[in-house]
């Protein structure tokens, strides 16, 4: 029986890493091959899509979907690693920060802007990681990076205690947007130290929170219904959903997949599609080409391609 093989899309609890949350993933679905589509820090929540099986194969396209976050921002104090797991460096009182001032401070930051990955991240920088340098006591030179900014919006500003004022916002960002530099950068523009307090993801590439299960309530299911968490997962086309689609003939998939030229359809989408055979499985993700569909990565292959047999006629 073949594997288990789509994208499980877990609510992450704070604590374990995402990496820790694919492995515990993999052993409840019994999965040979597993891994995520986009990290959530230790210490952050949500939405994370856990590929498993072939679903794998789109980690790379479902990483570079859009994002959306509910995000704490702690506005009098800055940390070395721009959340609430560092050191405090720096203080300021936030006590005549004002939501007016926040909503054109964030107002600022919405659109194409440049950021500064922090030092306490994954970015590699010379080949080496750059957390593992900050760990070592060492400064790395940065460059600054190109990320999209949707929507940054403040949703409430509460009053001042222990120091620290707490405002919440929710963001809408493209792919590699650091939202603890967007908490630095909102308190360096109202004048005050800030970090990032908690994170939750609500949405990636399509997959909203509203359709995760928690980590646990699927480990528990997996012990009470192994079938019942397996129908959870969702198959490699929906999977792309934020990717348009195109539909193919019967003998199309088939040219596709043995690497003969298919003609792109006319008035089909000219960027990135998903490719799907009549039955509606996912053939090949397409990218841009000459006229011609042009595969980024085939799912299927020729034994997979079996048109159903077409009664006779009498």
């Amino acid at each position: 029986m073949p594997g288990p093989s789509g994208v499980l899309v877990i609510d992450k609890p704070a604590g374990p890493t995402s990496f820790d949350v694919v492995r515990r993933v993999s052993r409840a679905l019994d999965a040979s091959t597993a891994g995520h589509a986009g990290t959530l820090d230790p210490a952050a929540t949500g939405v994370l899509a856990v590929c498993v099986g072939d679903a794998v194969k789109l980690q790379q396209f479902l990483m570079d979907g859009d994002k959306a976050y509910e995000a704490t921002v702690a506005l009098g104090a800055a940390t070395d690693t721009e959340d609430g797991e560092g050191r405090v460096i720096a203080r300021g009182d936030p006590g005549a920060v004002t939501a007016d001032a926040l909503r054109a401070a964030a107002a600022r930051l919405v659109g194409w802007i440049d950021q500064i990955p922090p030092m306490y991240s994954a970015v590699r920088v010379g080949g080496r990681r750059l957390h593992r340098a900050a760990r070592a006591g060492e400064a790395v030179e940065r460059a600054p990076r190109r990320v999209r900014v949707d929507a940054f919006d403040l949703v409430d500003l509460a009053p001042p205690a222990d120091g620290l004022a707490l405002a919440r916002f929710t963001v809408r960002c493209g792919k590699g947007t650091y939202v603890r530099t967007l908490a630095v950068d909102v308190g360096r523009a109202v004048g005050v130290p800030a970090h990032l307090a908690a994170l939750r993801r609500t949405m990636s590439s399509g997959f909203r929170i509203e359709q995760a299960i928690p980590l646990d309530a699927a480990e528990a299911l997996a012990r009470e219904d192994a079938e019942a968490l397996r129908a959870r997962l969702v198959s490699l086309a929906d999977a792309l959903g934020f990717v348009p689609a195109l539909p193919l003939s019967w003998q199309q998939a088939l040219d596709l997949v043995h690497g003969r030229p298919v003609a792109r359809p006319p008035g089909a989408p000219a960027g990135v599609t998903r490719a799907l055979a009549p039955d509606g499985r996912l053939v090949a993700v397409c990218g841009p080409g000459d006229g011609r569909l042009r595969t980024l990565r085939v799912l299927l292959g020729p034994a997979d391609l079996r048109p159903p047999a077409v009664a006779p006629e009498h």
